[in-house]
């Protein structure tokens, strides 16, 4: 065996046991979902229930609006993806192949929007959403979650790298109008960047909680987010309950990634492509 193939077994060795190390919290969530209040607080924990029960589940299920409260974030979250991957896709193809004067100093003010804190504006925001009567509604969760400037930045970086200026010039000359250069040419050769900005985009509205804490006042308008909070109080958590809850909400994430997953790495390695 060289030196190089050893250096190669090393790094992979490293990796998986690095990768192990991060799936524990996840496993132990899963594991703590069927224990009982007595295994979970043994000590050494217990990666497998020596006795496995569903009655945190069923209680959750039984005693909390999960499901709504689960419908509500996916509603979101999926109209939000839906938002960002338009506005995105648009706006990024826009700055990258059209040379207005100030498109750059546009593009730049949109980056710089990544950097002023969401809480900087929240409150201004929700009053915006109070006078339009949207509280405890999801078109009044998606105000603030309907562009994303790094999905401006990933698709512009994209774009510059995969479709050249030769071939939308064709395109014209053939008659092609814009629009249907963008929905023919443009779009299928950011299929994998936009299934990228799709997975972020989808984590961005299925984890929030301080936006959807001040906008949903009224229980049965919750996301899961807000629910999961209230498991747990000023003196004690249920850690059960908030276990199986949260086991539950890892399912439509852990799907998208595992669905999308080539796609997010290929679309977000691009961005560091030169133009």
């Amino acid at each position: 065996m060289n030196r190089r193939r050893r250096t190669d077994l090393l790094i992979d060795l490293g990796l998986g046991i690095f990768g192990l190390l991060m799936l524990t919290p996840l496993i132990m969530l899963v594991a703590n979902a069927f224990k009982t209040p007595e295994e979970m607080l043994s000590w050494p924990p217990t990666l497998i229930p020596r006795d496995p029960t569903l009655d945190n589940l069923t209680s959750v299920l039984n005693e909390t609006p999960l499901l709504s409260w689960i419908g509500n974030s996916l509603a979101f979250a999926l109209l939000s993806t839906l938002a960002i991957v338009a506005t995105s896709g648009i706006a990024g193809y826009i700055v990258a192949k059209f040379p207005f004067r100030t498109i750059n100093i546009v593009f730049a003010l949109f980056l710089a929007t990544a950097i002023v804190p969401f809480e900087v504006y929240m409150i201004p925001l929700y009053f915006q959403v109070k006078q339009l009567g949207l509280l405890n509604t999801v078109p009044g969760l998606l105000v603030g979650y309907l562009v994303m400037s790094f999905g401006i930045f990933l698709i512009r970086q994209n774009v510059l790298a995969s479709i050249p200026d030769e071939l939308i010039e064709a395109a014209r000359i053939d008659g092609g109008g814009e629009m249907w250069i963008f929905w023919h040419i443009v779009l299928p050769l950011l299929r994998g960047p936009l299934a990228a900005l799709a997975v972020l985009a989808f984590f961005q509205a299925w984890t929030a909680f301080a936006w959807p804490m001040i906008v949903a006042t009224k229980r049965s308008a919750y996301t899961i987010e807000v629910g999961l909070a209230l498991f747990q109080t000023g003196y004690t958590v249920d850690l059960g309950r908030l276990s199986a809850a949260s086991a539950c909400v890892l399912v439509p994430s852990v799907l998208a990634f595992v669905l999308l997953r080539r796609n997010f790495v290929q679309g977000v390695a691009a961005t560091g492509m030169k133009e």
